[in-house]
């Protein structure tokens, strides 16, 4: 088989950059070594910055976030037992976010691709690429007892943190940068009515909490635990106990509780890869980054990198112009350092670590006042969670 581009992983990045393709004329084949089931299956992030939600619009697929998806214009930030409103929307000249869950933003694209009738190739096993330091680059795969062979002009790397596509690439033309955290995110998917209209970030002395939502009837919660927790010890009584335990009264009070549709520990890390291309192999989203989810920037992240790619390519197509490709890495990159840091701080201010003891918690508790107090720090804050813009 012959096309222009081969995506590697059918997830939201790889999807999204397929359909962008789609719109400029440019052809691309999926592989995704997982069934869409699995794809569809996992539990992940559900707060669309307005980059990522004028993407899906270009790309054709953002009806449905508009009718569905519940528009915010702040979030509220508990310590000390009192909540504090960070208006986005005032803060930021009318700029908000979009609650809308990334499984229902991959079941849209996958809707549209098929409608589309553009190839995806699922349950391919032993995926490899080859030759991207060349001019003909290829891509390998088995499914059904048969070797496939893919040539390509390129190959976009979305195939997430063990994908194959970054493990390809020669060890000494990579570098990498990690800080692994000491604590995890205990999540619950259930529906109930969110506690509140808006996501509550809790920072208390039992840990960080915090009230989020799918819908205005499917909630999802999250509670710091240490990083040697499994989601064994743990009961759906237990989680509901301590998470009333780390909110303030009324939404105490308010905190309804039921069965979990989900339970699950997510390890908190920050990894970049640089650089993100490799001749013709460029890696997007997961597979060159990874961010706390404290500031929700995960799939924003990789629908930067897919808009980037995604213009890059079109000049090239069409109007023979590599520079978009030549200056790829550097633009997703400065975006990716701007994304880590305020991820970084978001989480080193929420959360309580191994060390932060009676004055690490005063100084936290110092940072937060001076934060909601202070237009200045509250506007830098609001800028960086509503997400900065895309610079093409």
């Amino acid at each position: 088989m012959r096309t222009q581009v081969a995506i590697i992983g059918a997830g939201p990045a790889g999807l999204l950059l397929g359909q962008l393709l789609h719109t400029s004329g440019i052809a691309a084949v999926i592989i995704e070594q997982r069934s869409p089931d699995y794809v569809l299956g996992r539990i992940r992030a559900g707060v669309l910055e307005q980059v990522t939600m004028d993407l899906l619009d270009q790309a054709g697929v953002g009806a449905r976030a508009h009718a569905e998806g519940l528009p915010h214009d702040g979030i509220e930030l508990l310590f000390q037992g009192q909540r504090h409103r960070i208006d986005l929307h005032a803060l930021t000249g009318g700029r908000r976010v979009m609650v809308y869950g990334q499984t229902e933003v991959t079941r849209d694209l996958m809707a549209a691709r098929a409608a589309a009738s553009l190839p995806t190739v699922y349950d391919a096993h032993k995926v490899q690429v080859h030759d991207f330091d060349g001019a003909q680059p290829r891509v390998t795969y088995e499914k059904d007892g048969q070797t496939h062979e893919i040539t390509c002009d390129f190959i976009a790397g979305c195939d997430g943190y063990h994908g194959v596509c970054r493990a390809s690439v020669p060890a000494d033309a990579l570098k990498t940068y990690e800080r692994v955290y000491p604590f995890g995110w205990l999540g619950v998917l259930a529906d109930v009515k969110p506690v509140c209209d808006e996501l509550i970030y809790a920072n208390t002395e039992r840990g960080f909490a915090l009230c989020s939502m799918r819908s205005a009837t499917r909630s999802r919660y999250y509670l710091q635990v240490p990083a040697t927790d499994t989601v064994e010890q743990w009961s759906t009584g237990q989680f509901w106990a301590e998470l009333r335990n780390r909110l303030d009264a009324e939404a105490g009070e308010r905190l309804v509780t039921g069965p979990a549709l989900e339970m699950s520990i997510a390890p908190l890390r920050s990894f970049v890869a640089e650089p993100m291309r490799f001749g013709r192999l460029f890696l997007a989203g997961d597979a060159a980054h990874i961010v706390p989810p404290t500031g929700a920037k995960g799939l924003n992240l990789a629908a930067s990198d897919v808009g980037y790619l995604w213009n890059a390519l079109a000049d090239y197509y069409n109007d023979k112009s590599s520079a978009g490709i030549d200056t790829y890495s550097d633009r997703c990159l400065r975006r990716v350092w701007r994304a880590e840091r305020f991820s970084w701080w978001f989480t080193s201010l929420m959360h309580r670590f191994p060390d932060t003891g009676a004055f690490g918690q005063k100084m936290q508790d110092a940072e937060l006042d001076y934060l909601v107090h202070s237009r200045a720090a509250s506007t830098a804050l609001a800028e960086n969670y509503v997400g900065l813009p895309l610079e093409l």
